[in-house]
């Protein structure tokens, strides 16, 4: 069981481990043992996330969200199943309690009258810069 917060905690059937094996530096190591770990957690099928934090979940979690609703975790950062396995859990819970926040609504705002003076300054000084740029008449 994975408690995020007071209110959710994640239940083990809810998560599936899968030892791989890892990539990069470790020599035979790499080639013999399966340290790397797949955690897989089906968000859509979980009772205990609420709605409005699966739909943030799934905007969070980008690629790792699979077609099937699960949420897909790979960590093969050390060479140690068990550290990778705690990473692994680490970041579903950061992952987890980040989708909890609700974003701030966004309140529109008008331009004071001083930024769209401002503007229109840059603008006309930014054309007559431009204007300067043409062929130069020399009668000299």
């Amino acid at each position: 069981m994975l408690r995020i917060n007071d209110r959710i905690t994640i239940e083990d059937w809810e998560l599936s481990e899968q030892f791989i094996r890892a990539s990069g530096p470790g020599g035979q190591n790499v080639n013999k043992v399966s340290s790397a770990v797949e955690l897989r957690f089906e968000a859509e099928r979980s009772p205990n996330l609420p709605p409005p934090v699966k739909t943030r979940l799934r905007k969070l979690a980008g690629r790792r969200w699979s077609k099937d609703g699960a949420l897909i975790l790979q960590v093969d950062e050390t060479r140690s199943q068990a550290r990778n396995r705690e990473i692994a859990r680490d970041r579903l819970g950061a992952l987890i309690l980040q989708a909890c926040e609700k974003p701030k609504r966004r309140i529109p705002t008008k331009p004071t009258l001083g930024s769209k003076k401002r503007r229109l300054q840059a603008k006309k000084v930014r054309g007559e810069v431009k204007s300067l740029r043409g062929r130069v008449d020399g009668d000299i």
